[in-house]
């Protein structure tokens, strides 16, 4: 990943209302939310959240895919990964110290982590 790349994606999550849509489609694991369900938990209006979502999907974080005349949106956890492992590469000589962050050690765990924990 290119340091562009990476400060792009942090910018976005640098806003609150990205942030909190982010960690809303984070949490809805693979299936992912419309713009609907996300509007209403997060009380956007919907041009403020179609805003957004074009924001988040345009630095790469996260995907739309079609569904008939809808849009499901969901995290791209490729991309998640690989901005965590650029934020921590070479992190402590590449010693093992981020005991939270190896919990999680690919991007398929994680999903797979969140569908588990999803009812």
């Amino acid at each position: 990943m290119e340091s562009q790349n990476a400060a792009e994606r942090l910018a976005a999550l640098g806003q609150e209302s990205r942030l909190a849509i982010f960690r809303l489609l984070v949490e809805a694991g693979p299936d992912g939310a419309n713009p609907t369900v996300i509007g209403e938990q997060l009380e956007l209006a919907p041009a403020t959240l179609s805003f957004h979502l074009a924001h988040l999907s345009r630095v790469g974080l996260i995907q739309g895919r079609k569904e008939s005349r809808f849009i499901r949106y969901c995290a791209d956890y490729a991309a998640i990964d690989e901005l965590i492992v650029f934020l921590t590469q070479n992190c402590c000589g590449g010693k093992a110290c981020l005991p939270k962050t190896a919990a999680f050690s690919t991007a398929a765990g994680r999903a797979g982590r969140l569908r588990k924990a999803t009812p």
